[in-house]
């Protein structure tokens, strides 16, 4: 058994086709994570929704800077209520064979990356579950520079946590106890997050609501997506206002009138500048394939 194994990490995201990290994470490139950082948790829960990912999402956290987005490449790991035999000898290997210092969790901020955020399965685990405290939240900001943690279990020292502004943390609860009782029986594996999964590579989105999973292959579809919803929103409010359309038809899916009054709009308001790099064809063209199928009831994910 090896901790944070590339060609395990390969393996789990076949799908994924562009740059990786030394330890087989995919490297979702930093412009994708700046779009991604501007958009909504709707807006980033739609289109894997309609792919059939419908277990990204978990929104029972606490967080340290409630108002604050968090974005980053995912570094995971499981833990499990100790048992004596197994904690020793994966405590040992860690030790020996991989020339590891400190405990489990040590191990795991160790390894981040600008840009990363490190994902903990600890089984909702509060007392002596504190995964991170002061010294490790701030190990966590100065790696990741603008990433955080998601743990599903404890966190200690939270009014020095509070003051680490660069960074964002969501946890289940907090205790004064230090971290026992628990093993590592997996880094940068399939973790699960209350109702979520994360793979490593994933981008982790957090915001106010709580924290989505986007799987990597999909990164770039989503912020494009997201994208295309947020002007399509700024052009329905704007038509809202004036009652050029009701709710039902911004609502649904176009007719040919509506989206040649949108790409009006689209090429000449200033509100729409910032999304110019967007295309439009394939919306126009399924508009025109609808147009002799009658109104649509559909309702715009």
């Amino acid at each position: 058994m090896k901790f944070n194994n590339a060609e395990d990490t390969i393996q789990l995201s076949p799908l994924w086709q562009g740059e990786r990290f030394p330890d087989g994470r995919p490297k979702v490139p930093s412009s994708v994570l700046g779009r991604l950082s501007r958009i909504t948790l709707e807006e980033a829960w739609g289109p894997l929704w309609s792919r059939g990912y419908h277990y990204q999402f978990e929104g029972d956290f606490k967080i340290i800077h409630p108002n604050k987005i968090m974005v980053g490449r995912a570094v995971t790991a499981v833990m499990v209520p100790k048992r004596p035999d197994l904690h020793d000898t994966l405590l040992n290997y860690g030790h020996e064979q991989e020339d590891r210092r400190g405990f489990f969790n040590q191990w795991v901020i160790d390894s981040l990356d600008e840009e990363d955020v490190v994902v903990i399965d600890m089984f909702d685990k509060i007392y002596q579950g504190t995964y991170v405290g002061g010294n490790l939240s701030t190990a966590i900001s100065t790696r990741t520079k603008t990433g955080g943690a998601v743990i599903w279990g404890d966190i200690r020292d939270n009014q020095q946590i509070e003051q680490i502004e660069n960074i964002n943390v969501y946890y289940r609860g907090s205790d004064p106890t230090a971290i026992a009782d628990v093993t590592m029986v997996g880094m940068n594996v399939p973790a699960r997050i209350g109702r979520a999964v994360c793979l490593p590579g994933d981008i982790v989105l957090g915001t106010p609501a709580g924290v989505i999973f986007i799987p990597a292959h999909l990164a770039e579809l989503t912020a494009t997506h997201a994208e295309k919803s947020q002007v399509r929103d700024v052009f329905g409010f704007a038509r809202l206002n004036s009652r050029t359309y009701t709710t039902a038809q911004i609502d649904a899916a176009w007719t040919t009138a509506m989206w040649q009054d949108f790409m009006q709009w689209f090429e000449s308001d200033k509100a729409a500048a910032a999304y110019q790099h967007l295309t439009w064809e394939q919306e126009l063209e399924e508009a025109r394939r609808n147009e002799n199928n009658g109104p649509s009831s559909d309702v715009r994910l």
